[in-house]
């Protein structure tokens, strides 16, 4: 059962409207390597990994559901302020057109977010080392979109972000560890 606490994992504050920021970050919101992308990769997961490591998909895939959050919270401040023309300006007019001021899972390209994006083998290394490079591209992408902006507000909250990758990477690292350590010990039954 969750416990739900009506704050944010991270504060998240943003300096100025910048709806071109608000479309990059979408990557994050609804790309293939984003925060909804992970979490349900991590949960689906769960159900065919080894129940030493059962614990860890849980965790950290509810934590991106956290991230989710922000990432909307991010790019709601940047937008909330701005116009139609400048929606326009920044490559969102046809996002306005259909859908407002909602968010909307896509990616930065305006692409919907699909189930292909999330990858299940069933094979606790194969699923693990998917876990470790999804990762490492979020990671990778924070980094990108700390570079992007000059307003160090957002980019507080983006490194935060970014840090969170890097821990849940090597998370995962430690729990191929453990099934590789598993794997070589001998049964005895």
């Amino acid at each position: 059962m969750w416990v739900y606490e009506k704050k944010l994992q991270y504060p998240v504050r943003v300096s100025k409207c910048d709806p071109q920021m608000a479309k990059y970050l979408s990557e994050q919101y609804g790309g293939a390597d984003g925060e909804l992308a992970a979490a349900l990769r991590y949960l689906n997961q769960r159900y065919t990994i080894p129940d030493k490591v059962i614990g860890l998909l849980t965790d950290i895939g509810t934590e991106e559901f956290a991230h989710l959050e922000m990432i909307a919270t991010m790019i709601y401040k940047l937008t909330k302020d701005a116009t139609v023309e400048e929606l326009k300006a920044a490559g969102l007019g046809a996002h306005y057109a259909a859908h407002d001021s909602a968010l909307f899972y896509e990616n930065a390209s305006g692409v919907p977010f699909t189930a292909a994006y999330i990858q299940a083998k069933g094979d606790p290394l194969a699923d693990l080392y998917e876990d470790i490079a999804a990762e490492e591209k979020a990671r990778a992408t924070y980094q990108w979109l700390i570079d992007m902006t000059d307003d160090v507000d957002l980019q507080d909250s983006l490194k935060f972000l970014r840090e969170r990758e890097i821990i849940h990477a090597i998370r995962f690292r430690e729990a191929v560890e453990m099934i590789k350590d598993d794997r070589q010990q001998q049964k005895v039954f």
